[in-house]
């Protein structure tokens, strides 16, 4: 339970859309949902049926006809008892409907409050639920679908899977501990060792699974980043197709962060162009290099503009900004002005540099350009997005806590220290519980389900 609301009140709210429709639908949760219903409708309400009602105010004057329909605990979204009221969709007479509801003993329902009961009863797990959340939010297909599969459990299942296997280790290595004396059957440490490599190599794959489905919710964050007038604002608005950003011949002009969407098959695609970085510059300038390095900070991919008649200069003035980067970008830029032939266009491995040739003056290379950001927003060098699930930041840091505390595991069993051992398996079993919510504060939920919508 929260410490944010009592504990089983009845509420109530409008659970469709704002506006005008052709059908709105007032929802319940609560002991008394069924009793302030039938008030509203006039009828008995048999679990599971449609009724034909006629909504009436206190003093029967009728608001509207309607359909009924009641869920008895525990076979409802929240495992309360649900009686939902259907109506024309106004949002004047939705509201009279509301009120009525509350004036018969309901409160309304703060955002996500439906969803944090259903945790709470146990018909979702925390992950389930922030994923009615992702559905509700999906912008295309892909997103929603994803968003389906984390809703039916699928990153659950290998969350609990994987802190299975790891408990089962920890019980070894404790009773390794309690019992050192004692002719227990238990795992040896070569044995130990198997599984805990194993469980490291899960791990790895259900947080990249777990990435991928950050970029599909969230997007990629990727920072524009390079030497003064090496094109970096030319290069956003040939991707942003508009003039977004001033261009001139003068380095510098850029002082200001500059944020512009774009979409590459369904990932979302933050693009950020950022001050050019050197040394010196006025005040004004020397505040917007502290913005981009600020803005590296948290990026997900460095797009490295040079100019391609001196990338290696300009490679000088930003490496050690784009080092703590995930994943970078380097793009040659203004090829158009090279007096000779350069490297066949498009992304090359060469030298550890990912990197594309473009024009961003003529067009030049923008295709091949387009192709490699497209590959880096699904991940893993364009592995597809089918069959991911979407997944939050907070998740992506559990699991990262997870595998450091795994790696500490096997590095104290590989000395011997099965009690430090057993201690980075609990640490991480517990960050894997925070995932679906088995491990939990209460701060948390309230900050998970406040962003939730109303209604649901």
């Amino acid at each position: 339970m929260t410490a944010t609301a009592p504990a089983r009140d009845t509420i109530a709210a409008i659970a469709t859309a704002p506006g005008a429709g052709g059908v709105g639908i007032v929802r319940l949760s609560g002991a008394n949902a069924r009793a302030i219903a039938e008030t509203m409708s006039g009828r008995a309400l048999q679990p599971r049926h449609a009724h034909y009602v006629r909504f009436t105010d206190a003093a029967g004057e009728t608001l509207d006809d309607g359909i009924a329909l009641y869920f008895a605990a525990p076979a409802s979204y929240t495992g309360e008892d649900v009686a939902e009221l259907q109506a024309h969709g106004g949002p004047a007479l939705l509201e009279e409907l509301l009120a009525r509801a509350c004036a018969l003993g309901a409160r309304r329902a703060r955002p996500g409050e439906f969803s944090e009961r259903a945790f709470l009863e146990g018909r979702l797990d925390l992950a389930q639920a922030e994923a009615v959340a992702d559905l509700i939010a999906a912008a295309d297909a892909r997103a929603a679908r994803a968003s389906r599969r984390a809703l039916d459990g699928e990153f659950s299942r290998r969350v609990e899977a994987l802190a299975g296997d790891l408990l089962a280790v920890r019980v070894h290595v404790e009773a390794a501990i309690d019992f050192a004396d004692e002719p227990i059957d238990t795992l040896g440490g070569g044995a130990l060792r198997q599984r805990l490599g194993a469980a490291a190599t899960a791990l790895d794959e259900l947080l990249a699974a777990a990435e991928r489905g950050r970029r599909l919710r969230d997007g990629l964050h990727a920072v524009i980043v390079g030497p003064p007038n090496a094109g970096k604002s030319s290069l956003l608005n040939a991707l942003a197709g508009s003039e977004r950003a001033i261009v001139t011949d003068i380095a510098g002009t850029t002082r200001d962060l500059l944020h512009e969407t774009i979409k590459l098959d369904g990932v979302e695609l933050t693009l950020v162009d950022t001050a050019g970085l050197r040394d010196g510059g006025d005040a004004i300038e020397r505040e917007g290099m502290r913005r981009a390095r600020g803005e590296l900070d948290r990026a997900d991919l460095a797009i490295v503009v040079l100019d391609a008649r001196d990338p290696h200069g300009g490679l000088a003035a930003v490496a050690d900004a784009i080092a703590p980067v995930p994943a970078r970008l380097f793009v040659y830029n203004k090829i158009d002005l090279l007096e000779s032939d350069y490297d066949s266009p498009g992304p090359a491995d060469v030298g550890g540099e990912d990197r594309v040739f473009v024009s961003a003056h003529t067009g030049a290379g923008l295709d091949a350009l387009h192709a490699r950001l497209r590959a880096l927003a699904q991940g893993d060098a364009g592995v597809a997005m089918e069959g991911a699930f979407t997944a939050r930041a907070r998740h992506v840091d559990a699991l990262v806590r997870a595998g450091e505390e795994l790696a500490e595991a096997r590095a104290q069993l590989d000395h011997e220290m099965l009690d430090l051992a057993a201690e980075a398996l609990r640490q991480a079993h517990d960050a894997l519980g925070e995932i679906t919510g088995r491990v939990r504060a209460d701060d948390l939920l309230g900050h998970i389900f406040s962003s939730f919508c109303i209604g649901k």
